[in-house]
Formats: C-alpha cells, sequence, structure tokens
C-alpha cells in the first residue's frame, strides 16, 4: 500500500491494528485513551495498603499503572504494521511471615484493589511455607508525595501516525535512492505512566518516556547474486520524538559518515548506509590473527551490557537467576577480595539511573527507592554488584541501589540493569589521535551478531563496518570479522579511552530476563577505546 492509499483508507487496513480488550476501540487508539482515575490513585492506594496490613502484612507496596505502546514498520515504499496497545492495571506486593506475595488485577476499583491485595497476603503466608530464612528489606524512609517524569520535548504519542509514516518512508526512500535493494524501518514508543505507594509513607507519581528507531538496509550484488547489510547506528533514548528530528548533531571522527548526538538523523543515516553496504562486496576479508581494537560507542555498548552489565547482576552471581544465558563468573569471593582485576587500571564502570535521556532514567525505582549512581569497578578492580532492597545487605549495605523494575502492571517488580557504562577517558584523547597511535588494528562500529557462555565469560562479537588500521591510517574497508576473547582478558586488554568529548549511549531496547520472560531498556555509555592484542577471527572461513 503506497502512503496515498493508506492515508485515504481506513487504518485497520495497515497490518495488525491491535486493540486491546479492555479500551473503548478506535477512538482510544486516536487518542482519546482511558484515562487512569488520577483523583482517586492516592486513595486507592491507600485501600491496598490498608488492606494488606489488616490481612497480617508487615510491609506493602502497590504499582498502579497505564502502559502505552506503539510500534510501526515499513518496507521499501510500504507500511507493513501499525500497531497500538493500552494496558491499565495494579500490581501489590505485600511481605507476610517474612515472605513475598504478590497479586495483579484490571479491576482498578475499591473493592478490586482491596481483594487483590488479600489475595497477595495469601500468597505469601502460601509462600512461607516453604521460606528457609525471612526476607531482610534495607531500610528507606518515605518520600510522601513525588514525581518525576522523562524531559521530553515532543511527545511521541502525540505526533500523529501520519508523521511518522512519512518518516518510515522518507528513510526508505533515501536508502533506495543511494542503491539498497531492500530496507526495513521501524519505530517503537514506549510511555509508562506508574504511580507507587508503599506502606513506608511513599506516593510516587512518574511518567517514562522511550523511543528506538530501527532499520537495515541490504545490498545485493547483482554478479554474485551474494548481500551485504547494514544496520542503523542510531540508538534507542529514554527522549520525546524531538530525538528524530536531526537537530545539533555532530559526524564521528573516522571514516563513517553517519549521524550523533543529542538528536538522531535516521533519513541521513539511511542513505550512508545503503552506501556503505554497497562498499561491503568490494571489501578485503580480513585475516585472522591478533589485532589493536578500536571500538565505537555504538559497537562497545553491547560488549559492555553482555560482560559488565549481566555478569555484575547479584541475582546471577548468587545462582537465583540462570535465565537468559546463564548465571557469572564474578563471584562473591572475587568481590570480598577487594584485589580482583576485571580491567586495566583505567577502566571504571558506574551504575547510574539518573543519567539524562539513558533508557534506564527513572527517579525512583519499581519498589520506591530513589535512584542514585554507584561504582561497579573502580581502577579495574571489581567493587560492587547492583542489587534490590532485599539483597543489598549481603553486600553489607544499608541502603537500597534502585535496581527494581516490572515491565507491566501485572508482572513483579525484580532485580533488572541500571544503566551501566565506561568512564572516559582522563586525558585530551580524540578517535583519530587513538587510530594514528595503532600499527595494526580494526576500528569497528554498530551492533552486529555475538555469543557468551552461560557463565558470562568466553565470548565473542561481530559488528557492522569495519575498518583496517595500518600504521596509523585508515586502510580500507574489511568484512568477516568477528573477535574472541574473556571478559577479564579483554577488559585488561583496554589500554586508551577518549574523552568525554567523544561519550555516547547505546542501549538495549528489549533486554530479556526472568521466567516467566520480562523486558527492560537500558544505556550503556562509552567513548571510543582501544583493546591490544585481541583475537580476530574471519567468520566466512570454514574450519
Amino acid at each position: 500500500m503506497q502512503r496515498r492509499d493508506f492515508l485515504q483508507h481506513s487504518t485497520f487496513a495497515v497490518g495488525a491494528l491491535s486493540i486491546p480488550a479492555w479500551s473503548n476501540g478506535v477512538g482510544d487508539w486516536f487518542g482519546a485513551l482511558t484515562p487512569i482515575p488520577t483523583a482517586d490513585k492516592k486513595r486507592l492506594a491507600d485501600v491496598a495498603l490498608d488492606a494488606a496490613r489488616s490481612a497480617g502484612a508487615r510491609y506493602a507496596d502497590v504499582r498502579i499503572g497505564r502502559y502505552l505502546n506503539e510500534s510501526l514498520a515499513a518496507r521499501e515504499t510500504k507500511i507493513q504494521r501499525i500497531t497500538s496497545s493500552e494496558s491499565f492495571g495494579a500490581g501489590i506486593r505485600v511481605i507476610a511471615n517474612g515472605t513475598w506475595g504478590f497479586a495483579a488485577t484490571n479491576d482498578v476499583t475499591e473493592d478490586g484493589i482491596a481483594a487483590t491485595a488479600r489475595e497477595a497476603v495469601a500468597m505469601a503466608k502460601a509462600n512461607a511455607v516453604l521460606q528457609t530464612e525471612p526476607v531482610t528489606l534495607a531500610p528507606q524512609h518515605g518520600y510522601g508525595e513525588v514525581s518525576w517524569r522523562t524531559p521530553i520535548e515532543i511527545n511521541s504519542f502525540e505526533v500523529p501516525v501520519s508523521q511518522k509514516v512519512d518518516l518510515l518512508l522518507e528513510t526508505n526512500n533515501a536508502a533506495l535512492t543511494a542503491g539498497a535493494s531492500f530496507i526495513n524501518s521501524a519505530l517503537y514508543l514506549v510511555n509508562e505512566q506508574k504511580y507507587f505507594a508503599s506502606s513506608e509513607g511513599s506516593y510516587i507519581d512518574q511518567d517514562v518516556h522511550r523511543l528506538r528507531p530501527a532499520f537495515t538496509a541490504t545490498v545485493v550484488d547483482p554478479e554474485s547474486g551474494k548481500f551485504a547489510t547494514r544496520a542503523s547506528l542510531g540508538e534507542p533514548m529514554g527522549m520525546g520524538f524531538e530525538y528524530l528530528s536531526g537537530r545539533a548533531a555532530g559526524k564521528i571522527d573516522g571514516p563513517v559518515t553517519t549521524v550523533y548526538g543529542r538528536y538522531y538523523d535516521m533519513v541521513e543515516d539511511a542513505r550512508s548506509a545503503a552506501t556503505q553496504a554497497r562498499e561491503k562486496h568490494a571489501a578485503k576479508s580480513v585475516t585472522a590473527g591478533a589485532y589493536d581494537l578500536v571500538l565505537d560507542p555504538n559497537h562497545l555498548w553491547l560488549t559492555i551490557h553482555e560482560s559488565v552489565g549481566h555478569p555484575l547482576e547479584l541475582d546471577r552471581v548468587l545462582g537465583y537467576e540462570a535465565n537468559y544465558a546463564g548465571t557469572s563468573f564474578a563471584t562473591l569471593d572475587k568481590w570480598e577480595s577487594k584485589s580482583f582485576r576485571y580491567g586495566s587500571p583505567i577502566v571504571n564502570f558506574v551504575a547510574d539511573k539518573t543519567q539524562p535521556t539513558s533508557l534506564a532514567a527513572v527517579g525512583y525505582d519499581d519498589e520506591g527507592v530513589q535512584t542514585k549512581q554507584w561504582d561497579l569497578v573502580r581502577d579495574g578492580i571489581l567493587v560492587n554488584y547492583q542489587a534490590t532492597r532485599d539483597q543489598v545487605h549481603i553486600l553489607g549495605e544499608t541502603e537500597g541501589q534502585g535496581c527494581s523494575y516490572a515491565d507491566n502492571w501485572s508482572s513483579i517488580q525484580f532485580q533488572r540493569m541500571p544503566n551501566v557504562s565506561l568512564e572516559p577517558g582522563k586525558d585530551p584523547l580524540a578517535v583519530r589521535d587513538m587510530i594514528a597511535g595503532v600499527e595494526k588494528g580494526i576500528y569497528i562500529l554498530g551492533r552486529g551478531s555475538y555469543s557468551i557462555d552461560q557463565q558470562r565469560y568466553n565470548f565473542q562479537f561481530g559488528g557492522q563496518l569495519f575498518y583496517e588500521i595500518t600504521n596509523g591510517q585508515i586502510s580500507g574497508m574489511l568484512k568477516d570479522v568477528a573477535y574472541q576473547s574473556n571478559t577479564q582478558a579483554f577488559w585488561n586488554a583496554c589500554s586508551q579511552i577518549c574523552d568525554q568529548r567523544d561519550y555516547r549511549l547505546g542501549g538495549s531496547f528489549f533486554d530479556g530476563k526472568g521466567q516467566p520472560g520480562q523486558v527492560s531498556a537500558v544505556s550503556h555509555g562509552t567513548s571510543t577505546a582501544r583493546f591490544d592484542g585481541v583475537s580476530v577471527l574471519n567468520t566466512a572461513r570454514k574450519v
């Protein structure tokens, strides 16, 4: 369907328009969404807390949430899918008889809330039969009535669908005009409106926004029939629709013409992607061996996510969590030694849920803890983990870290990754100067395929774009590149990090964990970094 036809016909003709059963139909999707009863949220929360205490809970919290999701997808000149959903309900968590209990409902009335609170307490009491030791919660004072919202300029859900359609089709057209054979593009938009209250005296109202642009451009070589692709180098962000304006953008300091900065130009990136995908056909296949790697932030964030973010989740360390790629090599004895060298002395990783525009940024987590920043690795030494209120006593800490999150009102909150970022280098260093010091190396950009073992230790990573470095100069494009290492060896090979001027955020919009599975969004900031003597594979060679 062409855009002209799309606008002339009912939206139902496009893809799968999902209207949830609890909405009021088409009018909801076009803007008249069912509102949370804002005047009654505190009263409803108090009903839940009172009912839980009366049933025997020593602690209770309630989350009343409205979750909005929208996605659009296009291929070449056609729109393939537009979906929009709204979910509204309440989840209640309690401690009774020393044990957690949880229940949820979409009957957000006083009777429905009270009944659900009693159900949560009954669940806790039933669970207590199997509990070996009581839940230990870190102390938490009540904040009273407070609020926080993502500092957006343009609410993505107030932007007309036609404008979003135009952006995707313009993106596709730019790639096709530049020589792409095929292109798929998409937008994903999220708004979480969450009201949290606890028996400790907190009443927290938050409005959280995130969005993700995505595309993959493909160029087919007519002679060989082989294809080459280049995906978007734009990252998901905790921002409004202003992020997609392309304003105030900079250029990556290297051989690649792409846009980064506070705003993202999706159209220009797609145009560059088609050109670079075409260049891949003529690129030299890499010779396997040891290379010094120069890794751009839009690549390195994923390596951080897998080799630092996940293994330093305390529930994985303790063996409580093993879904989605296992537990962790970074066991408590390594932390207790106060000398475990996670990386070289210039490697400093911080956890931070306060960083503006990051995906995990909120004012308070889903158990009412005000968010903050703390060290995970300092001067290369492992110093801390990511933990929730019922875990931090294991680390000898007396306050929560703000790491609790649930992806819906119907899901129970549990430990999820905060933003985990590599601090920039302290000395002035630009990418061109880093490359100038490399004799034999590869400059890698963009997220590619990867694998990592069940302890988050041995791994290999690919990318989107690879450039050979010879005697301090970019000497041409490479293909068939992947590097392999283990977490400790890799981060100890980090010899240089560019300064704050090059610092950028990358991130995962759909990070899975748990059973039943939940997704969260998390950013990872870094500047371009150098890693010496890393083993590089040729992925096209048959063993």
